[in-house]
């Protein structure tokens, strides 16, 4: 058997050695519960990842398909007692798989059409074109990420019109994807470097102090992973960072309504306030929180790139989510990756209502 090259988690040998096999993991992994096999939990993943770190197993269809459904949710690093880092150890050995071939041909598509079209989806023309809008120079940008420009438009199209009515000098920004599926997948650091270079000048070129957006995969992305790369000249915002700031005049809204923290705003960036401050804001809502919330907050099972792959798995972990929002109307949460794979977990003729929280926003401005 000829040992896969591991130049990635060579960077991570010590830190797979680390790993207790305690199995604290298994009780908050959203794919171990989803799966129910024990390499599709954390501990699993860093035993898979030593052992093609030190040749003694192959990657094979299996292995490739334990390491690719982790949503990359961090819920396992917060519950680890020795403090592994274990999204890092697993997109590290993405990194590798992919280096020596092993890449998903769905992942594969996805990477072909960022680098070609500057999105995930194989759409033609620019976020600002999909949304019709003529970039300018202003002081607020808002950046819509792919999801919503070219998926759910109304996310975006709510954003813009939240900053019109507030009367803030603002702009859609002229940029492509920020990498964040890349990263994600594994692919080639390069070109993802390339692309965060390019959005910055973008960004910069148009006059922008303070960037806005909608998206917590992006929002992480250009929060967490932008400053290791480049010098960033612009403030970065979670679009509800920016709402709890704004003195909102609310209509009323008579419904029961929940809160879900995506896992890239809440564990990976830690913005837990700020959501459910604006939610505060909405007269006669009557608000209660789930079972998990915050740092313990389940995953939606959208992402790392899950969803693209494995779309059962992915609407298991959905189901498992949904499951604590018996009590609700309406599940607010602030992602449109989150939305749309939450309402794929939705059972047939729900008449649950899963929102965005700008688009909830702008609905009652």
């Amino acid at each position: 058997m000829e040992k896969m090259r591991t130049e990635n988690l060579e960077k991570v040998r010590q830190a797979v050695n680390v790993c207790t096999m305690c199995g604290f993991c298994k009780s908050v992994c959203p794919s171990f519960k989803a799966i129910r096999w024990d390499p599709s939990a954390a501990r699993g993943r860093v035993i898979l990842s030593y052992g093609l770190l030190v040749g003694d197993i192959p990657a094979d269809d299996s292995v490739v398909e334990n390491i690719y459904t982790c949503t990359t949710c961090m819920d396992c690093v917060r519950r680890c007692p020795s403090k592994v880092d274990v999204v890092e150890i697993v997109e590290l050995c993405r990194a590798d798989l992919v280096k020596n071939g092993h890449i998903l041909p769905k992942h594969k598509a996805v990477v072909d059409s960022v680098l070609k079209n500057g999105n995930p989806y194989n759409e033609k023309g620019t976020m600002v074109q999909r949304l019709n809008v003529k970039p300018k120079n202003a002081k607020v940008g808002y950046f819509p990420g792919c999801s919503a420009a070219f998926r759910t438009p109304e996310t975006a199209n709510a954003a813009m019109s939240i900053l019109k009515k507030l009367n803030v000098d603002s702009t859609v920004v002229d940029c492509k994807c920020c990498g964040s599926v890349m990263q994600r997948i594994g692919w080639n650091n390069d070109d993802v470097v390339k692309m965060i270079k390019e959005n910055v000048g973008a960004i910069k070129k148009q006059g922008v102090e303070t960037l806005v957006l909608s998206c917590a995969g992006c929002f992480r992305m250009f929060k967490e992973e932008y400053p290791k790369f480049t010098e960033m000249p612009f403030k970065v915002l979670h679009m509800s960072e920016f709402l709890a700031t704004q003195d909102l005049k609310l209509k009323p809204l008579k419904a029961k309504a929940t809160y879900h923290d995506p896992c890239h705003l809440g564990r990976h960036a830690k913005v837990y306030d700020a959501p459910r401050n604006v939610i505060k804001k909405i007269p006669e809502l009557e608000f209660k929180e789930m079972a998990n919330i915050r740092d313990q907050g389940r995953c939606c099972g959208g992402g790392g790139g899950v969803r693209s792959a494995y779309p059962e798995e992915s609407k298991k972990m959905a189901e498992a989510r949904l499951e604590e929002t018996a009590f609700a109307d309406i599940i607010i949460t602030a992602c449109p990756f989150c939305v749309s794979n939450l309402r794929f977990g939705m059972p047939d003729g729900s008449k649950k209502r899963v929102a965005d929280l700008t688009e909830l926003v702008n609905e009652l401005l």
